[in-house]
């Protein structure tokens, strides 16, 4: 039976009246029970299962710091709906930690490990104050989510779809590799949530019209250190000044900062640092089983690939440094045909491709190559059985993102990390960051050499040598750019060996140009391609960003010794190191570019001593010869009224000068259209006269042709000489003739015409 509309008007106004004591409920409760800044709600005992929730005896409530359900925490219905079919039930620690907190409207810092369930920690308190501050449709923008990546920022988008589902929020995914920006400009004014990257919000705040952030309620970055370091600053440092200060901010990561110069630029107030796995034994997941096997840079292939044929039915996920290196091992690996399915993911993929091949990642086992892109927060719905470092990150950081792709929340896994001779530093490293890593020893019995194959590949398909080359010098790049000396160290690779290992015929020589920027000039060429730039007094290179590939270049000033890679435009990683000049690498192609010879400068030689000799052989000054010494001897000149006088008569002159040249140049126009014109004449008649000699025979058959009419040109450009002789041509007596026989005449040329 179809409800009237009264019926569904007295429906809403009671479901509205319900939120309305809910919201006040909550308002109560929350201020009743806050727990005390700077306290650990980790240290409470949990509530039993069977204790009562929400308003007691009077005005009491009931305690929710502390918790360890969600049903126990002062929350909406729509929200305990929402988690609820989500099958979200108990809470993990850096929930248990922050939501106390957070649901407060304190500013939150929230340190755990990979896989703790760190998103949800931020996306419920987002949707609470929204709920509670009764946001709407006309309200705008309520709360802006930010993380690094784009396939982190889609996987917190369908956590906030899933969670908020019963919520009347709206909410949008912006980030950048799409073309529908022009739909996004039309619709980003009405969207409560954005879940966004950095570029992306940027590029909106810069060309939107009307967009507007001010009302802004909370503020979340997701991998906050990463948001935090060089490559997103410039983008962060034009967003924040655009929102405003009086806000809830919360910063979440598995490595927080604590920089106070970070928590001033995010006008952070008094925060909550929360950090559950501080005083925890390991700094990574207990049900990660963790390992590290000294490989030489040139086994390392023959490593990788007897590791998948090894574990043929195993999810494994394989990072390397660039771009370029996993576009080679992947098409590389998958000529050869392993036995299991290979797939890439790289930042220099287009954003569809991207998001389809972490789907399918996700859904089948399989070997993905990628790049440290999918090193942060991507949660891969099957756990990841293995993780394999071929290349050492950059530090231990970078090395826990990594291997937190496995054992995610309660789930078990495994990981293995590769490491050079010259790398072994690392090690030690991670042992003092209380990562439990276990040293073992390659089994080289099992060891399945695929160089040889290489080799053939490079042979059979042209296209790939190129891209071995190019994964190479990418390679000895990331390396090189490395700040950490200790474990990063270019001069020790074997290099001609790692070329030989790839299957590259002959080895790309490597220089190091040990020459100060000083007062010289370098010049540092791109392995392959045009790229050989050369200025003077610096050094001009181009450097690919080991995690997206895209090439930027880079200047080397004599007094700034800083160089600079990345892509500002992908909200991707980017990385900024400082290096000395001297120890750039100059990476040659095979085909050399032979040097110019350097011209040889005698620096003892005197400087500004030019003599300049008259016609006598006298000395002179050397601006001697431009000076008109005429006038320079003229004792008028420095009389003032007198060379005020003389300035004056110059300008005078000048004008008439400039008339007559102006008259000139009138004159010599004229002249040439005039001859153009006879010129086409003249060649117009002969035309007509060869046509006459060729074919007589056609002319008689035709009939005589009619004589062609001589034109008669009235008033045109030439001179009176002209017009007096093309007039006489036409049987015209110009010294006679009157305006009225002229304008007869014409009438009777236009009749002709026309007949």
């Amino acid at each position: 039976m179809r409800k009237s509309k009264s019926q569904v008007k007295q429906e809403r106004k009671q479901r509205h009246l319900q939120e309305q004591e809910e919201i006040s409920l909550l308002s109560e409760w929350i201020e009743a029970q806050k727990p005390d800044s700077g306290s650990n709600p980790l240290a409470l005992a949990p509530l039993p299962d069977e204790a009562p929730v929400g308003k007691l005896r009077g005005d009491t409530f009931s305690r929710y710091a502390g918790c360890a359900k969600f049903s126990q925490l002062p929350l909406s219905k729509r929200t305990k709906d929402g988690l609820k079919q989500a099958q979200f039930v108990k809470m993990t620690d850096i929930q248990r930690a922050s939501l106390p907190h957070s649901l407060c409207g304190r500013d939150i810092l929230g340190a755990a490990k990979t896989g703790s369930g760190k998103t949800l920690a931020f996306i419920i308190p987002v949707l609470e104050k929204l709920h509670r501050e009764k946001w709407g449709p006309l309200d705008g923008v309520g709360s802006i989510i930010m993380s690094p990546t784009r396939e982190l920022a889609g996987q917190l988008f369908d956590v906030l779809k899933a969670v908020g589902k019963y919520h009347g929020f709206s909410a949008g995914l912006l980030i950048g590799g799409r073309k529908d920006i022009e739909l996004e400009k039309e619709r980003v004014n009405g969207l409560n949530i954005l879940v966004c990257t950095p570029g992306r919000l940027k590029q909106h705040m810069d060309e939107t019209p009307n967009f507007d952030c001010s009302q802004l309620q909370v503020l979340v970055l997701d991998e906050a250190d990463r948001m935090l370091d060089q490559g997103f600053r410039k983008d962060l440092d034009a967003i924040i000044p655009q929102l405003p200060t009086h806000r809830q901010t919360m910063l979440f990561s598995a490595t927080q900062t604590k920089s106070v110069k970070d928590l001033a630029r995010l006008s952070l107030k008094d925060p909550e640092y929360i950090s559950v796995h501080e005083e925890a034994t390991t700094a990574t997941p207990n049900r990660l089983q963790q390992t590290a096997m000294v490989v030489p840079l040139d086994q390392k292939l023959d490593m990788l690939w007897s590791f998948i044929k090894a574990h043929l039915n195993s999810r494994i996920l394989v990072f390397l440094s660039s771009c370029k290196q996993v576009k080679f091992v992947f098409e590389a690996f998958k000529k050869l045909r392993p036995g299991t399915p290979l797939k890439c993911l790289h930042g220099r993929m287009k954003q569809d491709k991207r998001m389809g091949i972490y789907s399918q990642f996700c859904e089948q086992r399989s070997v993905l190559f990628s790049t440290d892109v999918a090193s942060r927060g991507l949660d891969f719905n099957k756990a990841v059985d293995w993780v394999v470092q071929v290349d050492c990150p950059e530090d231990v950081a970078s090395y826990i993102h990594r291997v937190g792709r496995t054992a995610r929340y309660l789930s078990g896994g495994r990981s293995v990390l590769f490491l050079m001779p010259s790398e072994l530093k690392m090690l030690e490293k991670l042992e003092a960051a209380k990562i439990p890593i276990q040293s073992i020893k390659p089994n080289t019995k099992r060891l399945q050499p695929v160089s040889a194959l290489l080799s053939s590949l490079l042979v059979k398909y042209p296209d790939m040598q190129q891209l071995a080359q190019r994964a190479f010098i990418t390679y000895l790049r990331s390396i090189h750019i490395q700040k950490d000396k200790e474990v990063f160290d270019v001069t020790k690779l074997p290099v001609d060996e790692f070329s030989a290992s790839m299957g590259i015929p002959m080895t790309p020589k490597v220089r190091f140009l040990n020459q100060k920027t000083k007062g010289k000039k370098l010049s540092v060429r791109s392995p392959v391609g045009p790229e050989n730039l050369e200025k003077d007094d610096e050094v001009e290179t181009v450097r690919e960003e080991p995690e997206t590939g895209k090439f930027r270049k880079e200047n080397i000033h004599r007094q700034k010794e800083k160089l600079e890679i990345g892509d500002s435009e992908d909200d991707d990683m980017v990385v900024k190191d400082e290096v000395k000049a001297s120890e750039i690498v100059d990476i040659m192609p095979t085909t050399r570019i032979l040097k110019k010879k350097k011209l040889k400068i005698n620096i003892d030689r005197p400087v500004g001593t030019r003599v300049v000799f008259d016609e006598e052989g006298h000395s002179l000054p050397p601006l001697a010869q431009v000076a008109d010494r005429t006038n320079l001897d003229d004792p008028s000149l420095f009389d003032k009224e007198k060379r005020e006088e003389y300035y004056k008569r110059m300008r005078e002159d000048l004008k008439q000068v400039d008339k007559e040249d102006k008259l000139l140049d009138r004159q010599r126009r004229r002249e040439k259209r005039i001859k153009q014109k006879m010129k086409r004449k003249r060649g117009s008649a002969e035309e007509e006269e060869d046509e006459d000699d060729e074919d007589d025979s056609e002319g008689d058959r035709m009939g005589e042709r009619k004589p062609k009419r001589t034109k008669i040109y009235f008033d045109s450009d030439a001179d009176d000489d002209a017009k007096a002789e093309s007039k006489d041509k036409a049987g015209l007596k110009t010294e006679s003739i009157s305006l009225a026989e002229q304008e007869a005449l014409a009438l009777k040329l236009l009749g002709s015409m026309h007949s």
